[in-house]
């Protein structure tokens, strides 16, 4: 027998009877995987009770505010220090020894000021001035300790007390903490145009040491700078970035709702207006190319110029157009052969986009879904990432002792700087202090702080793959209303999307729980395995690699494969109601029956909804590239002025992809569903007076059958 004609049967081999009542999915359920259900719920408590705990123990400000060596918080309202906003570095030079990379922390004092200085000093140079230069002395003492007002007292003592620092350089803040400012004269380092500076110890240094003690400073702050500008063109093109998403928002509706009436036409129009997009690419980028021609340093190739953070200068190069040329008309043959080779199926992929479109033609409101989903992993999110925050917080402040002597047999050990005056330390390390180092404790909990952020990370991934299964069972129950809906639309129940929203949360909370623990386990998984493969680059050998590739790449497939399950296994469930395991065995083996329509249906409508979002997105992107380069004349007046022009052109196509991918994944599931209950529907019925189709006319005529139950209007 044909795929099309052999009875379904059951995993005891007997054949499924034809219930001339059935009309989709069914409405007297039972409560399925009970057991997963109270599971989740129990772990839903018990991750409310975790954010309560860490909410309780940690302090954000540990995060916001920098700690000085008394482990008070800089720029704390009501505090001695809430006019002191940036934490200021005794010896910053101290900064670059190993010592840091162990502690996490860098062993020198450090104090909360008002500002940070803006000249070279030394305390030697003040110390011997302050008689008849006192505003010098006023100066470099407010970045003493507090209190401290004793310009008698020995350098040598001092600095052994660490009282003030030895020396002061010129510092800008950034991330509230002091750092030198650096700059490039005639591409040499320097600090306030001087190479050398005094240590206050009778030494003349380099600045390049103080690059070593502030690592990468100069590239976080480039960074910083652009991060600024980008920020600016955000505030001041919002609202066209609003606009141009509105925008894609109503082509991906209307792009839903012609699809009803025009789908074959349509489908050739956006076909061939994606080429049509592409191939004016392809003319533009040659244009450009042969207009630069011989225009001095359009010859160069990127290695030449390296990174360069305006990307005007990258179209000023020929290379840059030809790239893009390349690149397109790749694309551009890619497409027409899949055009070409693709031709038969797609007739049949049209078949299934109209019957769809009508479909959420009737249930409308299915379209808006999706934002119930987001707002649901916004949640999410929100509680995951406020969470881990506050448990990466948690803890009181550790001190230990800090030893300017290297063989101080009680340095790094923990301390307490209230006693710790009264304790031998002192006399038997001189100069050393008590001061903060972080954040911990000896207590279970803060044992357990790593576990509990593993634990919170699970469960974020379980609750997301949960909020996504719900939204897929939904919909699915929604369409699947449709489909077997014998007289349409009149046998379509009333409100499916939310009678379906309510037998998925009443009914199957156990069985969406189930698939969505199953891929969250898979996900931790291949979580660890980036962190374990992020952690050990550079020591890893070529065996470790491959190890560690094969794992990654394994875990990848594994979980494309459980999504494909899962998807297929909810939308039996909205129709069924059956368990997750028994609803995942009966959609695989039923998807395996029907392997070449599977591969011929869903796989090229799923290529024809991916064409029609870069169709959105292009359109959209197009228009913004004309708008943000004034190159529309009617808006060139309302065009802001930008630093960057591709920041709010990037946002806008991205946004506008990922908006047509909301409305498209609302059609993808309508068409799988549909595809799932049209095998269904060919493996119950015969198309006989007795056992009648459900699916539509044109659906049956695309099969070439030649019997149909004639149907009432």
């Amino acid at each position: 027998m044909s795929g099309d004609e052999e009875n379904y049967y059951g995993k005891h081999g007997e054949p499924r009877k034809f219930d001339p009542k059935f009309r989709g999915p069914i409405h007297n359920r039972h409560c399925t995987d009970v057991v997963c259900c109270v599971i989740f719920i129990v772990v839903i408590l018990g991750y409310i009770a975790l954010g309560v705990v860490a909410w309780v123990h940690g302090d954000p400000r540990k995060v916001i505010y920098p700690t000085d060596s008394y482990g008070q918080f800089c720029g704390q309202k009501e505090t001695p220090n809430e006019n002191k906003t940036i934490l200021f570095y005794f010896n910053i030079l101290k900064c670059a020894s190993p010592v840091v990379l162990i502690n996490l922390q860098c062993p020198t004092t450090q104090l909360c000021v008002s500002k940070c200085p803006d000249r070279f000093a030394t305390y030697i140079d003040v110390q011997a001035s302050y008689r008849y230069r006192p505003d010098q002395w006023n100066y470099f003492k407010q970045f003493c300790k507090p209190g401290f007002n004793n310009p008698r007292k020995s350098v040598a003592q001092v600095l052994r007390d660490e009282d003030c620092p030895s020396m002061i350089i010129p510092s800008r803040p950034f991330l509230k903490r002091c750092f030198p400012d650096f700059s490039t004269k005639n591409g040499v380092l320097t600090v306030a145009n001087q190479t050398t500076f005094k240590d206050g110890r009778g030494k003349t240094r380099n600045v390049t040491d103080l690059r070593e003690a502030a690592n990468g400073i100069n590239n976080v702050l480039d960074a910083r700078s652009v991060g600024m500008k980008i920020f600016e063109d955000y505030a001041i093109s919002w609202y066209w970035i609003l606009i141009g998403l509105f925008i894609a928002m109503m082509l991906s509706l209307l792009f839903l709702v012609l699809l009803r009436f025009t789908a074959g036409v349509l489908f050739w129009i956006f076909i061939f207006g994606v080429i049509g997009i592409i191939g004016y690419g392809i003319w533009h980028c040659y244009w450009e190319y042969d207009h630069l021609k011989g225009i001095p340093g359009s010859d160069l190739t990127v290695y030449d110029i390296g990174f360069q953070t305006d990307f005007k200068v990258y179209l000023q190069l020929r290379q840059t157009w030809l790239a893009f040329m390349i690149i397109l008309c790749v694309v551009e043959i890619v497409i027409i052969l899949m055009l070409i080779f693709l031709r038969n199926r797609i007739r049949i992929a049209i078949a299934l986009l109209k019957e769809g479109s009508r479909a959420i033609g009737y249930i409308m409101s299915t379209l808006f879904y999706p934002i119930v989903t987001f707002i649901l992993i916004a949640i999410c999110i929100s509680y995951w990432a406020v969470t881990a925050v506050f448990l990466a917080t948690s803890g009181e402040p550790v001190y230990k002792v800090m030893a300017n002597q290297t063989l101080c047999k009680y340095a790094n050990l923990t301390c307490d700087p209230e006693t710790f005056n009264t304790t031998n330390v002192t006399k038997l390390c001189p100069g050393a202090q008590c001061t903060f180092a972080f954040y911990g404790g000896e207590s279970l909990y803060h044992k357990y702080i790593f576990i509990f952020q593993l634990a919170n990370a699970f469960v974020f991934l379980w609750l997301v793959n949960f909020a996504i299964a719900l939204g897929q069972c939904t919909l699915a129950g929604a369409f699947a209303s449709y489909y077997w809906a014998y007289r349409k639309p009149a046998d379509i129940p009333l409100w499916p999307l939310f009678s379906s929203f309510g037998r998925a949360i009443r009914y199957h909370t156990g069985s969406l729980a189930f698939g969505a623990l199953i891929l969250a386990i898979v996900q931790l998984i291949r979580v660890i395995l980036e962190y374990l493969d992020h952690k050990l680059k550079g020591t890893q050998n070529s065996f470790t690699k491959f190890l560690l590739c094969c794992l990654k790449c394994c875990f990848w497939c594994l979980e494309k494969f459980l999504k494909f399950i899962n998807r297929n296994a909810y939308i039996m469930i909205a129709i069924y109601g059956k368990n997750f395991c028994t609803s995942a065995r009966e959609a695989f083996f039923l998807l395996m029956r029907n392997v070449v329509r599977v591969a011929v249906l869903d796989k090229v409508t799923d290529f024809l909804l991916f064409l029609g979002k870069i169709l959105v997105a292009g359109g959209v992107g197009v228009l913004a590239f004309f708008f943000f380069t004034q190159r529309i004349p009617f808006f060139a007046q309302e065009v802001p002025m930008l630093n960057y022009y591709w920041v709010p052109l990037l946002t806008v196509i991205i946004g506008s992809y990922l908006v047509a991918h909301g409305f498209f994944s609302v059609y993808a599931m309508c068409v799988d569903t549909l595809f799932l209950c049209f095998c269904e529907d060919l493996e119950r019925n015969d198309g006989s007076t007795a056992k009648p189709y459900f699916m539509s006319a044109s659906l049956h005529r695309i099969l070439g059958k030649k019997k149909l139950s004639p149907k009432k209007a």
